[in-house]
């Protein structure tokens, strides 16, 4: 594994300060953004489902519902919390309840409106990453439900992963999740697009049984590869194209560029997020760069004036960490004076003769660190 060095925290923010100057000097944003819409408004539907036996609504939507029905629902999460609000419409008398892509272990707990335990029975799932459990209605018509770790207090150093650009090789991405699995301190993986090669949900319902191999959860983004469908299935079997969690008092924004371009819906999100995020650890991750550092292809935003307004906007708002994809290859490089990141070596077709090969990174974060916590570390770890 080769490490990379990281600009420390006070001295990447100082450099963003002079970005911000030098950006906002660039051309107004002209980009046509409207082809992204339409995904951002399918975003605001996720976790939120009305039927005439059940009323779901999942906190920022980060969990998305596969299936329900009258007393029984699963849903997939999309983080290592959530809450969601669960009502009765009919005369269910309890809830069986599947969580998938969970933490290994999480707990679940269910409370009535007034803040009371509701008796929960919780079970292992048919993999390490998910839940089944059973919750006693007992009369209570509506009740909140969360999900969550008994390490989300802690404030020491931990470990997570980025994966982006599988493709084609679904069916050899085993021995890097085998890769992952043995790092015992990885507590999930993030992946930043192009989880198939043209986003049917065959493809995608294979990626997901071969992801079932890892033992951590995966919190997963699009990529342009998802959109080659007849539909965005994506959002369907995963949930939310662009989301922010918190875990650890580290912030994670994750974007939808698959069009090479972001909603501006997700924009005003992004205003929320990074300012949720501005004292602490924020690291956000999408599939395409906004600019090109070293232009083997056309990989970046389509339009240049919105690549600087986004990185304008993540460096006035402190963030620490930038994390991509869609370059077949590792690059290590600064945006806006923030770390920035290309790791697309999941197993697509490789640039050519870089001799890089299939790869993963390992990020190392301390949120405990003076100054509202730092990045100690990001590895490169090579597969092949």
């Amino acid at each position: 594994m080769t490490r990379s060095p990281l600009l420390s925290r006070s001295r990447a923010r100082s450099f963003a300060v002079v970005a911000v100057a030098t950006l906002a000097a660039l051309s107004p944003l002209t980009s046509c953004t409207g082809i992204a819409n339409d995904r951002a408004d399918v975003d605001e539907q996720i976790g939120h489902r009305r039927t005439s036996f059940m009323d779901v609504d999942v906190d920022d939507g980060l969990a998305c519902i596969r299936s329900i029905e009258p007393g029984k629902l699963f849903v997939r999460a999309q983080a290592p919390l959530f809450r969601m609000r669960v009502t009765l419409n009919d005369d269910a008398s309890a809830l069986d309840l599947v969580v998938d892509n969970v933490l290994p272990d999480a707990t679940l707990e269910a409370h009535d409106a007034g803040g009371a335990a509701m008796p929960v029975v919780v079970a292992a799932g048919a993999r390490p990453t998910q839940r089944v459990a059973r919750i006693e209605a007992h009369g209570v018509r509506t009740f909140d439900v969360v999900v969550r770790a008994p390490d989300e207090g802690d404030r020491r150093p931990y470990r997570f992963a980025l994966l982006a650009d599988v493709q084609e090789a679904i069916a050899d991405v085993g021995d890097i999740y085998a890769r992952i699995n043995e790092d015992p301190s990885i507590r999930f993986v993030l992946f930043s697009g192009d989880l198939t090669r043209r986003g049917t949900r065959p493809e995608l319902e294979e990626f997901e049984r071969r992801e079932h191999e890892l033992r951590i959860p995966l919190y997963a983004t699009l990529g342009n590869h998802e959109l080659a469908a007849d539909e965005v299935y994506f959002q369907q079997m995963y949930g939310r194209g662009s989301f922010h969690f918190a875990f650890r008092g580290v912030h994670y924004t994750l974007l939808d560029s698959g069009s090479a371009t972001i909603s501006p819906k997700t924009y005003r999100w992004l205003d929320g997020w990074l300012a949720q995020g501005r004292d602490a650890v924020h690291v956000v991750a999408t599939h395409i760069p906004p600019i090109d550092p070293v232009g083997v292809r056309n990989g970046s935003f389509a339009n240049r004036s919105e690549a600087s307004r986004l990185l304008a906007s993540l460096a006035s708002g402190g963030v620490d960490l930038t994390l991509y994809g869609h370059v077949h290859s590792f690059y290590a490089f600064a945006n806006a004076g923030i770390p920035a990141y290309i790791s697309g070596g999941g197993g697509a077709v490789p640039e050519r003769l870089d001799g890089v090969h299939r790869n993963y990174l390992v990020i190392d974060v301390d949120p405990g660190a003076p100054g509202g916590g730092r990045v100690l570390s990001v590895g490169v770890v090579r597969v092949d």
